[in-house]
C-alpha cells in the first residue's frame, strides 16, 4: 500500500509534469531549429516538405536550441566518457565551481549568523544595519561582480578568493533575514519564563533562541548555498576564466555551442540540487537530534 501511494502521489504527477515539459521542449525545438534547414534546403535547390525536415531539426551541430537526446548524450560524453582531470570533462569544471561555492557559502552563512545575532540583540544595529543590509541587494550582481574582481586584482588576490567573495555577498543576505526571523520566533511568555529561572542573556540565546532558530537557519541555507552557486558562476564570467561551469558557459556562447551551454547549465542545476539535498539532510539530523517528530 505504501509503495502504491508513493507511485500515485509522487511518482505519476513528477512523471507527467517532466513529460509535458519534454513534450514542449521537443516542439520548440522543431520551431526553432526549422528555419535553418529550410534555408539551408532551398540553397541547395532542394525541395522538401516539413516531415522531410523534420528530423533534421533534432540533429543539428549547433542548434538554436539543442534537442533534450542532445543534451543528455552530451551530459554522458562529458562527465562518464572524459577523465574527471580532462579540461573538457563536466566533473572537472563543476569541481572548480563548487570550490568557490563551499569557500563563499560557509563565509556567508557565518556573516549572516553573526549579523543576525547583532541586529536581534542590539537596537542599534537594527535600526542602522537591517535597511544597509537589505538595500545591498538591489545591486546587480552582473554589475558588482566585475568592480570585485578589478580591486581584488588590484591588490594581489585572485583566483578562487574574488569568486568566493562573490559567493558570499549573495548567500549571506537570505542567512540574515532567516536567522533574524528565527531568533525572534520565541513568544514572550517564553522569555519571561526564562527571565522568572534568572537566566542569564548568553544562556537565554543558547538554551531558547537558538534552537527555535534552527528550522529557520536551514530553511535560509537551502536558498543560501543554490545563490551560492549562481554567485560563483557569474564570477567567472568577466574574468574569462578558463574553467569552471561560468567558463564552459562563456566558451560555448563565443563559438556558438548551444549544446554545450546547456550541458553546462544542467550540470549547474545538478550540483545545485545536490548542494540543497545536502543541506536538507544536515536539517533533519540536527531536528531529530534536538527531539523533533519526523
Amino acid at each position: 500500500m505504501e509503495r502504491e501511494g508513493f507511485v500515485r502521489d509522487r511518482l505519476l504527477p513528477i512523471g507527467a509534469v517532466v513529460f509535458a515539459l519534454l513534450v514542449v521542449w521537443y516542439v520548440f525545438v522543431m520551431l526553432l531549429n526549422m528555419p535553418f534547414e529550410r534555408d539551408s534546403a532551398a540553397r541547395a535547390g532542394e525541395t522538401a516538405g516539413f516531415l522531410e525536415l523534420l528530423p533534421n531539426t533534432m540533429v543539428q551541430e549547433r542548434p538554436v536550441l539543442p534537442a533534450p537526446h542532445q543534451v543528455v548524450a552530451e551530459l554522458w560524453d562529458t562527465t562518464v566518457n572524459k577523465a574527471v582531470t580532462s579540461k573538457r570533462s563536466l566533473v572537472y569544471h563543476a569541481w572548480i565551481t563548487l570550490s568557490a561555492t563551499l569557500l563563499g557559502f560557509v563565509m556567508g552563512a557565518a556573516l549572516g549568523i553573526l549579523l543576525a545575532i547583532g541586529i536581534v540583540h542590539n537596537r542599534a544595529m537594527d535600526r542602522s544595519l537591517m535597511p544597509w543590509v537589505i538595500a545591498s541587494q538591489t545591486i546587480p550582481i552582473l554589475a558588482i561582480a566585475p568592480m570585485i574582481i578589478v580591486v581584488l586584482n588590484a591588490v594581489g588576490i585572485s583566483g578562487l578568493m574574488p569568486k568566493a567573495l562573490i559567493s558570499t555577498y549573495l548567500s549571506f543576505f537570505p542567512v540574515v533575514v532567516g536567522m533574524v526571523k528565527g531568533l525572534r520566533s520565541p513568544e514572550q511568555i517564553q522569555l519571561d519564563l526564562m527571565h522568572t529561572y534568572n537566566a542569564s542573556p548568553s544562556q537565554a540565546f543558547w538554551k531558547l533562541r537558538w534552537p527555535a532558530s534552527m528550522p529557520y537557519l536551514f530553511t535560509s541555507l537551502k536558498v543560501a548555498v543554490a545563490i551560492s552557486l549562481v554567485g560563483a558562476i557569474v564570477g567567472e564570467l568577466p574574468t574569462g576564466a578558463v574553467a569552471g561551469l561560468g567558463a564552459r558557459l562563456l566558451a560555448g556562447s563565443y563559438y556558438g555551442q548551444t549544446v554545450q551551454i546547456w550541458s553546462a547549465l544542467f550540470m549547474a542545476a545538478g550540483v545545485a540540487a545536490l548542494l540543497v539535498a545536502i543541506v536538507g539532510l544536515a536539517h533533519s539530523a540536527v531536528l531529530r537530534r534536538m527531539g523533533a517528530r519526523p
